[in-house]
Parts: C-alpha cells; structure tokens; sequence
C-alpha cells in the first residue's frame, strides 16, 4: 500500500445514522455544494475541517487512481416500505489477475482492521436505487452514507436492493421482508456479545480495529448455534446486528458473521469523524434511536434483546424495556470472563430485574442462554 493510501487510513468522517432528520439539524447546503452550519463556533469549526481533510483525501485518492465504488450493505423493512443501507466511496481496487482480486471475488480475503479505512467517501452523491419496478434517486450525506426508506410494495421475503452511484458498478444488497404477522424478532450486539474483541479499552481497541487480522477475531462460544436456533424456530424473524462500531468495519463484520455461521441480518453501525454527529456521538443514543426506529416500524413485534455486560447493553435494553415492556420478549446478557472483564476496563453489575416485566437472562455463553430461553419458551428443549 503506498505511504499516501497509508496516510488516509486515519479516521473516517461517516454520516449521521439519520441523514434526513440529522443533516437538516445541523446543515444545509448553500449553491456550491458546501455545508453551512448552524451551532456552536467550535463544531462549526470542526465541519470546515472535516470537508477540507475529506478534500485534500480525495485529491490525493484519485492521484493514487482510486475509483469510485458504490457499496450495499444488507437492509430490511415491511411489505410497503424498506430500509436501504450503502455507502459511495473512493476505493483502491485490486490489480487484475492478482491474488487480491481472486480472493476479494471469492470472498477469501484476510483484511487487516486498518484497511477498511483506506477508503475515502464520497460527499452527496446522487444514488439510484431499484427494487423490482421501483427506481428511487437519493443524496448520499456528507460521510458518503445511504441510509433511506423506500416506499415499494412487496412480498415477505428476501428481495434485492441494486444501488448504483454515477461512475460506479452498481451493488446488490439483500432486503429482508418481514410479514405482517410476525411477532418475534433478535437484535443482539455485536462486540464482546458474537464475537469477542474486548473493544473498551482504548488500545487494545485501536489494535483490534486497525491491526488485527479479521481471520483471528473469535466467535463468542455458542452464540452462533443460538441465533441459528432462534431462526430455525422462528423462520420469519428479522435479525438486527445493533452495534456502536463505524460503517467502515462493515464489510469485515459481514464477512466475520458468514464465516462463523451467524444468521444473515442487516448491520446498524455508527460513525467516526471530527464533527458532533461522530466523534463526538453518543453510541448510547445511537442503540436507544434504532430500538426506538424499530419498535415504530414494527409495532407488533417483540424483541429478543441481546448484548453483554462489559459496556452500556444493560442499561440500554433496560431504559427500551421500561418504556416499551410489551415490545420486548426478554434480555439477554453475556457475562464476561474475568479476563475480559480486564481488558474491557470492569464490567456492569448484574442488576436486580426482580420488579422487571421483562424476562433477564444471564450467561457467559449461548448454550447457557439457549437454556434459559427454552424455560420460557423462545427455544425448544
């Protein structure tokens, strides 16, 4: 990788999760295309910043030949309305021919964490999106993120979503659609929860995101035969991988999740850069929104919540639960070990849900809360 593509793996400047709601809060475009803000001078200052590194990365992405690619990440919704998920990107390709491209074409690659953040995104790009006979035309944000709903009427079931941005080959994404009648749907966290990273503590996080080899990234022991379980019992049950981790992991996350036999799901990631909206977001807030976006788009369903101990999930699915107890099926907790109590910087107390209408379940691993999920009747013995 040369020192310049080396150089633009510092840290992204990705989009709001909510671009509509988020952008007409702190934004707006004036006739060149730039961002004027309202707020405070110092985040004022902070966007001016982020455009003109965003800017001078661009220049020198394209003087490295970098090419425009439109990227579809995995989406969801009902039978009249989906969520679409992408992101528009200044990526650097594989030679023709070499070993990169073969294993990138057969999904075999080993991708150190750092370059996933080699890419440069792409600032309000129009993006054409089709599903079936509907053709939709949208903005991706300042971060180079699509994040839409689409009005469309289709059948449950999977469908496929084909984004494409001017310039780019277009980008398939599968889009789970889930049936009126379902009740009963998983969103489960991801660090420390599926997959074990011990991602608190602040180097050992930088290392496990920019340093290590997604092929020594660990399942979480008996996670994955859990939620194949769950969806083999509950075939139509949407799964949401909710976690505070940045778009820019995406694709070494799915590929993490398929090669260890998780279930497909959609990914509800975060962002980083210099702004408010980013490195300065709350991933607290993050979680509690999209709860709150799902509880809205599925009002009869009721949620398996799954997370772990080491960070903020307790307090998280507590605050949804008390506010949304009859939208909740039970909460799942996994305990960390010792070790990983250490590396994650301590853990929760396991906290006294006597007085909750929710089910609490605690386990260091998924056989314990398969077990536990069978007691009440979410898994068959």
């Amino acid at each position: 990788m040369p020192d310049a593509a080396l150089w633009q793996s510092g840290c992204m400047d990705t989009a709001p999760q909510n671009p509509a709601q988020d952008t007409a809060r702190l934004s707006g475009r004036n006739t060149k295309g730039h961002t004027a803000l309202s707020g405070s001078q110092f985040f004022r200052m902070a966007h001016r910043l982020s455009d003109a590194v965003n800017d001078v990365r661009i220049q020198i992405a394209k003087r490295w030949k970098f090419v425009p690619q439109t990227i579809a990440y995995q989406g969801y919704g009902s039978t009249t309305r989906v969520r679409v998920l992408g992101r528009v990107l200044l990526t650097q390709k594989p030679l023709p021919g070499s070993k990169a491209e073969h294993e990138a074409r057969n999904g075999n690659q080993n991708v150190r964490g750092w370059r996933a953040f080699t890419g440069v995104p792409l600032q309000f790009s129009d993006v054409e999106i089709t599903i079936g006979d509907v053709v939709t035309h949208v903005t991706a944000d300042r971060g180079g993120l699509i994040d839409t709903e689409v009005d469309v009427q289709l059948s449950p079931g999977w469908h496929t979503a084909v984004l494409r941005a001017e310039g780019t080959d277009p980008a398939e994404a599968l889009i789970q659609v889930i049936a009126p009648g379902v009740e009963f749907g998983i969103v489960s966290d991801i660090d420390d929860t599926v997959m074990v990273t011990a991602l608190p503590r602040p180097f050992l996080a930088l290392w496990n995101t920019f340093v290590l080899s997604e092929r020594a990234r660990m399942a979480t022991p008996g996670m994955a035969v859990l939620l194949d379980r769950l969806t083999i019992e509950h075939p139509e049950a949407p799964v949401i991988y909710l976690s505070t981790g940045p778009w820019n992991a995406a694709p070494t996350l799915a590929r993490f999740l398929t090669r260890n036999m998780y279930p497909k799901g959609a990914l509800l990631l975060t962002d980083w850069g210099l702004t408010q909206d980013r490195w300065f977001r709350s991933g607290q807030d993050h979680k509690h929104r999209n709860l709150e976006r799902l509880a809205q788009e599925f009002p009869d369903m009721r949620w398996l919540l799954i997370g772990d101990n080491g960070q903020h999930d307790e307090a998280i699915y507590s605050a949804f639960a008390t506010e949304n107890p009859d939208k909740v099926a039970a909460i799942a907790i996994r305990q960390l070990s010792v070790s990983e109590s250490v590396f994650a910087g301590g853990h929760s107390e396991d906290g006294d849900h006597t007085t909750s209408r929710v089910p609490w379940i605690y386990s260091p691993d998924g056989a314990g809360i398969a077990k536990q999920l069978t007691m009440l009747d979410l898994l068959k013995g």
